[in-house]
């Protein structure tokens, strides 16, 4: 029923309404409501388009039309899954604030466009109200002046990304003789010339990889992630991603066709996407809070995605259809299972914070406190994140690496060369991510708390939890039967069914079962098998006492929580490691009393640097700030300079008009 995302679509509409009103009770459910109706509809829907939808609402002289096709619903549907939990648990920083709910509102109505909008008028507004939805849900939570500077260096990163997407819409108008429609644009591709088609892929990339995190700007990630609430996280992690990745994958898949230049765009893409998962993973690794961590995970997760959807473009450039079309199925696969899993990931983090006041990564015994329920969930997650079977996060990995592997099949050495390379930096990648989870779920939840004893997560997180870590699991197991509904997708119609091409009974295969196959449903049968030995050696009463010896602690009593393993010690090899990159801060303050011998206070802070912003975002701000302030005359209030500048403006009107 295509019908209900319309109905889903007023009810946001309601929401907001309401919202402003600051009648937050029915805005929430509202909100809510509209998100379990678009899941409804994509269920309902897939694996069929949605047709042609008419909204009545008039924009140049003409009626919102929208179109779903069956890839725009598969990532939107994995995405408000996520969104309808946070939304329904509501923010625990600010909970239930009017302007939290306005922004959540306006951030699923511009989803809504980007997936299914057809014209550049509507595009640009729906992507700027997701913009805009963002920045007022992160605002909406954290009014310092610090959470207000990084939100507007989100924004003004994510706004250099809109004129990018301007230019590159223009120029698509301007080759298909002035038409603004979608369809025009596919068209009229075959006529752009091999500099057009690159100058506008490389707009493309700008303009969208602004909101993905592509480098350098997932340096807003942190900032803007750490500023807000796992909520806030969850939907910009799900369907807001997912958004921004559908048009960059249909801009470059649909919009630019094949022709010259796309060769060299997909090598291009490809090392994009690899080294800002590279980098991404480095850094979420050092993060000792919750939600940065989080952020450039969601990162790294998306370079992924655009690693694959390069090797997509290099498969097709050289002609290899199908390769192209398991390429561009797995980076939508990918970003599917990211959507639940990061979901589950914040939404267990808002758990932590709502019981225990701090976002920190510390060993304070939530799993113990908590349950099993709150601990199942938050582990399937994290597995699927750390890219651990059976979940669908070593599903799709497992694909991106059969894909990336297939680059033999290209007849040029740079395109082998190219995706052998990002096969190299995605072990790396995947490497460092493993450990990464391992810390986050290690250290934040399963550490012991000792005392005193942390409180226990509240039952709305932990079922909240509980649901999306059975949704990886499920989405996993189950994927020979959900990978049909992509089997319609036009961004993967490349002359073979590609999703189709991947399943043989309960295998998954990379279209081909005499290269490599695995099949998670038959992995979570067969992995409880395993378990049967060590459970008859616990039966058969042959149990051996477990030792325990105290850990030398310098001559001293043994303290458990000075001793306990912390964000740092973790991380510290890796920073040590790495250093040139991460180019690592320490610095120790001391307060003293009357006498310089007794310490009141030793403060001992750590940090990473950015890699981009002191070298590229820094001077670009002081340049801004200069020009700023030189033009800081135009408001200077003397009247003889206004009167001068209006008669040199009347001159130069004179000088072109009479000449």
């Amino acid at each position: 029923m295509p019908d209900l995302l319309i109905a889903a679509f007023w009810l946001w509409v309601a929401g907001l309404l309401c919202a402003l009103a600051r009648l937050t009770f029915p805005a929430r459910w509202l909100i809510a409501l509209g998100a379990a109706t678009g899941i409804w509809a994509v269920c309902d829907t897939l694996p069929q388009a949605a047709g042609w939808l008419t909204v009545p609402v008039t924009l140049v002289d003409h009626a919102l039309r929208l179109h779903f096709s069956p890839e725009a619903l598969w990532l939107m549907g994995f995405g408000l899954l996520p969104a309808a939990l946070a939304i329904a648990l509501c923010s625990p920083i600010r909970p239930a604030r009017p302007a939290w709910l306005v922004g959540t509102a306006l951030s699923l109505i511009g989803a809504l466009g980007v997936f299914g909008v057809q014209d550049a008028y509507a595009f640009l507004i729906a992507w700027e109200l997701m913009s805009l939805g963002g920045a007022v849900m992160i605002l909406s939570e954290r009014t310092s002046v610090k959470a207000g500077r990084r939100t507007l260096y989100m924004l003004a990163l994510l706004e250099i990304g809109a004129v990018s997407i301007l230019l590159a819409l223009l120029m698509l108008a301007q080759h298909a003789g002035g038409t603004v429609a979608f369809d025009g644009f596919a068209l009229s591709a075959h006529t752009l010339s091999t500099g057009a088609r690159t100058a506008i892929g490389l707009l493309a990339l700008v303009g969208f990889g602004a909101k993905l995190g592509l480098l350098p700007f997932y340096e807003w990630f942190p900032g803007a992630y750490g500023n807000g609430s796992g909520a806030t996280g969850a939907i910009l992690s799900g369907v807001v991603l997912n958004a921004a990745f559908f048009a960059l994958s249909r801009a470059l898949l649909d919009w630019l066709a094949l022709g010259g230049g796309l060769f060299a765009l997909g090598i291009l893409v490809t090392a994009v996407g690899v080294l800002t998962s590279i980098l991404a993973a480095l850094y979420a690794f050092q993060q000792d809070d919750w939600r940065r961590l989080l952020g450039f995970s969601t990162a790294e997760n998306a370079a992924i995605a655009v690693t694959t959807l390069g090797a997509c473009l290099l498969f097709r450039a050289g002609g290899e259809s199908a390769l192209a079309g398991l390429a561009w199925t797995v980076a939508v696969l990918h970003l599917s299972g990211h959507a639940l899993a990061k979901g589950g990931m914040f939404l267990g983090a808002d758990g932590v914070y709502a019981a225990g006041g701090t976002y920190r990564l510390a060993q304070r015994g939530w799993l113990r406190a908590t349950g099993f329920i709150f601990g199942l969930g938050a582990l399937f997650a994290a597995m699927s994140l750390a890219a651990m079977p059976p979940q669908i996060g070593f599903v799709t990995e497992w694909f991106t690496f059969q894909t990336l592997f297939q680059g033999f099949h290209l007849a040029t050495l740079g395109g082998r060369l190219t995706l052998a390379l990002a096969g190299a930096g995605m072990a790396l990648t995947a490497a460092i991510a493993f450990a990464t989870f391992i810390k986050a779920f290690g250290i934040g939840l399963l550490g012991d708390g000792h005392k005193p004893q942390a409180p226990h997560v509240g039952p709305g997180y932990s079922s909240a939890v509980f649901v999306l870590g059975l949704a990886v699991l499920f989405s996993a197991v189950g994927m020979p039967i959900w990978l049909h509904g992509l089997e319609n997708a036009t961004l993967a119609e490349f002359g073979v069914n590609a999703a189709g091409a991947m399943t043989t009974g309960w295998l998954l295969v990379p279209l081909t079962d005499k290269f490599a196959f695995i099949s998670p449903s038959l992995l979570i049968i067969v992995m409880p098998l395993l378990a049967i030995l060590p459970l008859l050696l616990l039966l058969n009463g042959r149990r051996h006492p477990v030792r325990r010896a105290r850990v030398w602690f310098g001559g001293l009593l043994e303290d458990p929580q000075r001793s306990a393993t912390t964000s740092l010690t973790f991380s510290n090899a890796m920073r040590t490691f790495y250093s040139f990159i991460y180019r690592p801060t320490l610095d120790t303050a001391r307060e003293h009393r009357a006498a310089a011998y007794f310490v009141l206070k030793l403060k001992f802070e750590h940090d990473v640097a950015d890699v981009f912003g002191p070298a590229l975002f820094e001077p670009i701000r002081r340049t801004v700030w200069r020009l700023a302030g030189r033009l800081r005359a135009l408001q200077s209030g003397d009247m003889n300079f206004y009167l001068g500048l209006i008669g040199a403006l009347l001159i130069v009107i004179l000088a072109l008009t009479l000449r």
